[in-house]
């Protein structure tokens, strides 16, 4: 409902002309003229108005980053009513929706935005809608991360484990929202993705580095199984993966740790898997595997360089303290 401000809302929006569909830029360009003539609660009510009378995908888009501006709790219903399609009448409802696809997308990331957890059921309706298109369901996803709710941790590990998900995507954002939650019923499902045998061609791969960034983020503490998922992430076929996996190790303070990255940074066939081993046994030790690296035979140029150029940043960063 519209705040009771009193100005008149429907003189101001057919004073901007949201009304025409002819020039955007004039549309846009009347908007923004009302930013001197009001104060902030009497802009967000105004911007509020035109949200729920508007028609038009690229006004639209603009009066949702104005409100997205100010964070106002008051816009929320509206971002709702259009990431429901409410305002919206049509006999074609698949050509509306693919008609306000990304304004949908932004009225779901500035839900998020606001980090509120009144609106957590209606992302959830639309994660859950296998029928609603899934950059909608991603951005919902990605939505109910950053609100870190605890009751949309069953939905997403639900959508993460769904092998019948047509978009690999949505498992990705699935993943990474568990991720930004925090919440410890992630972790078995999260190692469960490591767990399954994927090549490096494989579209899942971006899952397994989604899923260790989330574990790192959750912590794991001593779990064991993780460690052991985490370890064996490390001959996975992706070298990406291998590089989640270094530093998810990395930062676990694991008492085996050096010892399995070392093997990774003596062993493993990618340099830049190698680097990222290099940087992190520097990071949990010190400075003598970088004069390992440089004084020994068996490592490449390549490391050679990158321990050289680290020690110099170790040396300056010495000097200047």
């Amino acid at each position: 409902m519209t705040e009771s401000i009193n100005i008149n809302l429907e003189n101001i929006a057919q004073n901007c002309n949201i009304y025409e569909s002819n020039n955007i830029q004039e549309i846009i360009s009347n908007i923004d003229a009302l930013e001197p003539k009001y104060n902030e609660n009497e802009l967000v009510s105004i911007y509020n108005y035109m949200l729920s009378k508007c028609q038009n995908p690229e006004v639209l888009m603009y009066l949702i980053r104005c409100c997205d501006k100010y964070r106002k709790t008051s816009s929320l219903e509206y971002f709702v009513n259009i990431l429901l399609l409410k305002n919206f009448s049509a006999t074609d409802n698949e050509k509306i929706k693919e008609k306000y696809l990304n304004v949908r997308i932004m009225c779901a990331k500035a839900i998020g935005n606001q980090k509120n957890n009144d609106f957590v059921t209606t992302l959830l309706y639309c994660l859950n809608n296998k029928n609603e298109n899934y950059r909608v369901r991603l951005a919902c996803a990605d939505a109910l991360g950053r609100i870190g709710n605890k009751y949309a941790v069953a939905p997403l590990i639900e959508v993460m484990k769904d092998e019948n998900e047509k978009s690999v995507y949505l498992r990705e954002g699935a993943a990474s929202a568990l991720g930004l939650i925090g919440d410890v019923r992630a972790i078995d499902p999260l190692v469960s993705i490591l767990e399954t045998k994927q090549g490096i061609m494989d579209k899942f791969s971006f899952l397994k580095e989604r899923a260790i960034e989330a574990l790192n983020k959750v912590g794991f503490g001593s779990n064991d199984r993780v460690f052991k998922a985490l370890k064996s992430s490390l001959s996975d076929e992706s070298a990406q993966v291998r590089i989640q996996a270094i530093e998810a190790l990395m930062d676990s303070e694991h008492t085996e740790a050096c010892d399995i990255i070392k093997n990774v940074l003596e062993n493993d066939s990618d340099e830049e898997v190698k680097k990222n081993a290099l940087i992190a046994l520097y990071n949990l030790s010190d400075r003598k595997i970088l004069d390992e690296v440089i004084s020994s035979n068996k490592y490449s140029d390549i490391l050679k360089t990158t321990a050289t150029e680290i020690l110099d940043e170790y040396e300056n960063g010495e000097h200047n303290d």
